[in-house]
C-alpha cells in the first residue's frame, strides 16, 4: 500500500473511530435513542422537504410530485411505519452491527439499521453529487453525530471503506461493484446485502376489456418512465407479449405516453453525461435502431432522451443483454404467451418479474415455473412501497431482503439464550451406557413424555 493511501486508511480510522466508541457504550441499544433517530429522520425529511426537491431536480430533472411519490414521501411512510412497530419488533432482542451502505437512496436502509440499534456509515453515491452534498450536509444535524457518519468520495473511497471491518456492508448497484464488494468482504467474512440492477420483464397477456388494457397501459407507462425515466432497478425492462396482440398494445403505449409527458419537466433526465451515452449507444447498432417504432430522439445538452419503444429488437444485441436502466423500451413478441415463461428463464434471474393478466393458471405457472426477487400482478413497481413485503433480488439481482420489519430483522442478529435450573438432572444423558438408558433418550427425542415420566419414576409401560 502506498503512503498515501495509508494516509487516507489512517483519516478513515480517525473519522469513524467513534463509531467503535458508541457501540461498545450501548447507547445504540437503548430504545429511546432508536426512536429519537427516527424521529430526526422525520423531521429532516419534513424540514429539508424543498431542499430534497432542490438536490433530486439537480441530479436527475426530477418534477417535485415525481420526487415525493417515489423518494420522500415513501421514506416518511416507512419511517413512521418503523417507529409504530419499533418497540414490538425490538422485544425479543436487540442487535447491533454497523453498516456500511453505498446508494445515494441509503436512508430506507438507514431506517431499519437505526431501528435495531446500529452504529452506521453511509456512503451515497458520487454519481449524483447535490443528493451526496446534502445527505453530508444534513445527516450530522439530524441525527447522532458520533453514532451516524456520512463519507464521500468515489470508486476509490469505497474500496478503502472495504479495507475495514465491518458486522454487515449493504451495496446498491451494478453486478461488477457488487463482486468487488464481495471480494473485499470476504477478507474479514463480512455479511453483504446486495441489491443489483437486472433485466425486470414484463409478460402482457392478451385483456379484452378497453378499460383494462388502458389501465394496464397507464401502469406500464409509469413505471418505465415516470419512474426516473426508467432509472430505476425494479422499472420495466421490457415487455413480452403475443404477437397477434402487440400491435393494440404499441398503440395504447403511444397514445398513453404522449399524454404522460407533455411538458419537459414530466420526466426526469438521464444522470449524467457516461450514462447518457451508454444509452444512446444501445441504439447505434443499424438493427436496433431499425426496430424503433416510437422516440428514439436524444439530446446530449440536456441529457435527455424521449421514450423509445422498440419491437423485436436482436436477442444478441446490447439493448438485450444488458440493463437498460433508461427511457428504452423493447417489445418481444412470441407466439402464445406461455412462451414467455421459457424466454423469461433463459435471462438472469430478475429482481422483478411484473405480468398483467387475468388467466389465473398463466399467474400459477409464473409463480411456479420462474425464479425472481418478487413478482407482482396487474401492477409495477408498487410492491416497492408496501412495507409488509421484502424487497430484494436473487441470483444475479442480488440477496438480502429489506423494507419494514425485514430491514430491522437485516440489520440485526438473532441471540440465541437458553436458560436452565438445577431442580431437574438427566442422569440417562450420561456414560456408562446400557439398554435402558438408549431407551429413554429414543422417548426424549420421539418426545413421548408419558413413557418417560413413567421410565423416571422406575414404572414399566
Amino acid at each position: 500500500m502506498s503512503s498515501s493511501a495509508s494516509v487516507s486508511m489512517g483519516r478513515f480510522h480517525e473519522s469513524l473511530g467513534s463509531l467503535q466508541e458508541v457501540r461498545e457504550s450501548g447507547r445504540t441499544k437503548d430504545l429511546a435513542w432508536r426512536r429519537s433517530q427516527l424521529r430526526g429522520l422525520l423531521r429532516l425529511l419534513t424540514e429539508k422537504e424543498d431542499d430534497i426537491f432542490g438536490v433530486l431536480h439537480d441530479d436527475l430533472g426530477k418534477h417535485r410530485a415525481e420526487s415525493y411519490r417515489d423518494e420522500l414521501g415513501l421514506l416518511v411512510k416507512s419511517v413512521n411505519h418503523t417507529l409504530r412497530n419499533l418497540e414490538k419488533w425490538a422485544a425479543p432482542e436487540k442487535a447491533q452491527a454497523p453498516l456500511v451502505s453505498f446508494p445515494a437512496t441509503a436512508l430506507v436502509p438507514l431506517s431499519g439499521a437505526l431501528a435495531a440499534g446500529n452504529a452506521v456509515v453511509v456512503k451515497p453515491s458520487e454519481l449524483a453529487p447535490y443528493t451526496a452534498a446534502f445527505l453530508a450536509a444534513n445527516i450530522p444535524r439530524y441525527l447522532d453525530p458520533r453514532a451516524v457518519k456520512v463519507v464521500l468520495g468515489g470508486p476509490e473511497v469505497g474500496e478503502q471503506l472495504m479495507e475495514l471491518r465491518w458486522d454487515k456492508v449493504l451495496f446498491t448497484g451494478s453486478a461488477r461493484v457488487g463482486r468487488t464488494i464481495l471480494t473485499k468482504a470476504a477478507k474479514h467474512l463480512t455479511p453483504v446485502v446486495l441489491e443489483l440492477g437486472s433485466k425486470c420483464p414484463c409478460i402482457v397477456d392478451q385483456l379484452y376489456s378497453k378499460r383494462d388494457r388502458q389501465i394496464a397501459v397507464n401502469r406500464m407507462a409509469g413505471a418505465k418512465w415516470s419512474v426516473c425515466a426508467g432509472q430505476a432497478c425494479a422499472a420495466i425492462d421490457y415487455i413480452l407479449v403475443e404477437e397477434k396482440f402487440a400491435p393494440i398494445l404499441i398503440g395504447l403505449l403511444k397514445s398513453t405516453v404522449k399524454r404522460f409527458t407533455t411538458t419537459p419537466e414530466c420526466m426526469a433526465r438521464i444522470l449524467n453525461a457516461k450514462h447518457f451515452q451508454r444509452l444512446s449507444n444501445f441504439l447505434v447498432d443499424d438493427k436496433v435502431a431499425a426496430s424503433v417504432v416510437h422516440g428514439g430522439s436524444v439530446n446530449p445538452k440536456t441529457l435527455t432522451i424521449e421514450p423509445t419503444i422498440l419491437l423485436n429488437p436482436p436477442l444478441h444485441s446490447d439493448i438485450m443483454t444488458e440493463e437498460i436502466f433508461g427511457p428504452l423500451l423493447p417489445i418481444i413478441t412470441v407466439k402464445k404467451i406461455e412462451d414467455s415463461i421459457k424466454f423469461v428463464n433463459s435471462m438472469p434471474k430478475p429482481l422483478a418479474i411484473y405480468a398483467f393478466t387475468k388467466n389465473e393458471k398463466l399467474k400459477h405457472q409464473i409463480i411456479d415455473e420462474t425464479s425472481s426477487g418478487s413478482v407482482t400482478f396487474n401492477d409495477a413497481i408498487v410492491q416497492y412501497a408496501v412495507e409488509g413485503l421484502p424487497f430484494g433480488g436473487v441470483g444475479e439481482s442480488g440477496f438480502g431482503q429489506y423494507h419494514g420489519k425485514y430491514t430491522f430483522e437485516l440489520f440485526s442478529h438473532k441471540k440465541a439464550v437458553f436458560k436452565r435450573s438445577f431442580l431437574i438432572e438427566f442422569m440417562f444423558r450420561y456414560p456408562p451406557w446400557d439398554d435402558t438408558k438408549t431407551e429413554m433418550l429414543r422417548r426424549v427425542y420421539n418426545t413421548n413424555y408419558i413413557l418417560l415420566l413413567l421410565g423416571l419414576l422406575g414404572l414399566r409401560r
